[in-house]
């Protein structure tokens, strides 16, 4: 599938809203839960499909990007499309893609993967789809569907070169998700975000839940493997909830996504706690405060941007307490490497550059550069490849306790994708 490059940014949804109606519009076959917002999203995507699935619905998950096959991307029942079957949705929307190439100009690889998605869900079929736009809201590919409820989980900068310089234009392009009649729900935003959002509600006329007044956490408190929850959801409180995910973030994005879940059943009823348990008990996020060895314990993130940096040091500080920390890092150079670097140094004792497989990533003499601006050049290591770096990174962290010691494998999506590729054969 030729289609450029996948962070090409064209605001258009012309295209792509062809290609649907010739496949009759199979976006419209079933309720939608979309969820916009900086970070978080998959996370919450996986939460709420996890939700869903307690409550015996059949769900098509569609999420981006990939750590490891892009049929991840694509999930019926919790499982990514088979080889077999990815292929045979592709050729059931291949004869199309020419007559819209001919038509409105050439479709996007973003925008032919998403039509696959609804295509594929459609003839599944589902119950309900929830699906995480790919950047921005309202001219990303996935827009063309309604959703149901609107979900958007806490804007920051990100992809400015294409969504705006600050939150406040950020938040009204993924605005764009919020449709007349949905439910809105909202995650903790900054206070410039959250007024943008609140203004399309109004416009629109939809309902709006905002974490910390209509929903949010009442209580956490660490448990091995990961965290008890108390959750104020839209119908009830649920007590005694273990999710298996580190950091707060994470028990934000549980909440935001329960209250998706009661938010698409509007029926006003709770989900009953025993449903919740098992819901979030089940929940996984891959390259997310990810441990994936032990001795020294190493563990994958998938931060790329400083709110998500942030969210993951706080993550760390918090949940496995190491006194000695060796950090991974291969980053795209279009990201904020200073700042990312600077809510690293202070948890970070030794620092290793390198690359990961995209053609985006900073070279590691680059990085290098800029990293001992923030660690000075005796904490700053630089490996070419990825798999020497991680050797490096294990030789550094054994230099100290064996119980306390660690390495984060951080900085893109894809050097968590390769480092778990590498780690776990992807698994």
């Amino acid at each position: 599938m030729d289609r450029g490059v996948e962070w090409a940014f064209d605001p258009t949804l012309d295209r792509v809203r062809a290609l649907m109606e010739l496949l009759g519009d199979p976006q419209k076959a079933y309720p939608v839960i979309h969820i916009a917002g900086t970070n978080g999203k998959t996370s919450t995507a996986r939460m709420t499909e996890s939700l869903l699935r307690a409550r015996n619905l059949r769900v098509g998950r569609y999420t981006s990007p990939h750590l490891s096959t892009i049929r991840e991307r694509i999930s019926v029942d919790g499982e990514p499309l088979s080889e077999e079957r990815f292929t045979e949705v592709y050729l059931d929307v291949a004869p199309y893609l020419e007559l819209i190439d001919a038509k409105t100009g050439r479709l996007s690889f973003f925008e032919v993967l998403t039509a696959m998605a609804f295509a594929a869900f459609a003839d599944a079929p589902v119950d309900v789809a929830v699906i995480e736009t790919g950047m921005g809201g309202t001219w990303d590919a996935t827009n063309i569907a309604d959703g149901t409820v609107a979900v958007i989980t806490p804007i920051s900068l990100d992809h400015t070169d294409y969504l705006g310089p600050d939150v406040e234009t950020i938040a009204g392009e993924k605005a764009g998700i919020i449709k007349q009649g949905a439910t809105v729900v909202l995650g903790q935003q900054p206070l410039p975000a959250a007024e943008v959002l609140m203004r399309r509600v109004a416009e629109v006329g939809a309902t709006v839940a905002r974490e910390g007044l209509e929903f949010g956490v009442l209580h956490r408190e660490l448990g091995m493997g990961g965290q008890l929850l108390q959750l104020r959801g839209l119908n009830g409180v649920y007590e005694d909830v273990f999710l298996p995910l580190y950091g707060e973030h994470q028990a934000s994005n549980a909440a935001t996504a329960l209250a998706a879940v009661e938010a698409l059943s509007g029926a006003g009823d709770p989900l009953g706690d025993d449903l919740v348990r098992q819901g979030f008990a089940e929940a996984t996020s891959p390259g997310r405060l990810e441990i994936v060895r032990r001795g020294p314990t190493v563990v994958l993130d998938a931060a790329h941007n400083p709110g998500g940096m942030e969210a993951t040091v706080d993550g760390l500080t918090e949940s496995f307490g190491f006194t000695r920390l060796v950090a991974v890092v291969a980053m795209m150079a279009d990201k904020d490497i200073d700042t990312i670097l600077e809510l690293l140094e202070p948890v970070v004792e030794e620092l290793v550059v390198t690359r990961n497989s995209s053609p985006r990533s900073m070279e590691p003499e680059d990085l290098a550069a800029r990293a001992e601006g923030v660690f000075g050049s005796d904490r700053v290591h630089v490996a070419e490849r990825l798999d020497d770096a991680i050797d490096i990174a294990v030789g550094l962290a054994d230099q100290g306790d064996e119980f306390g010691s660690g390495v984060l494998i951080t900085g893109s999506v894809v050097t968590a994708g390769d480092a778990r590729v590498l780690l776990k054969g992807g698994k």
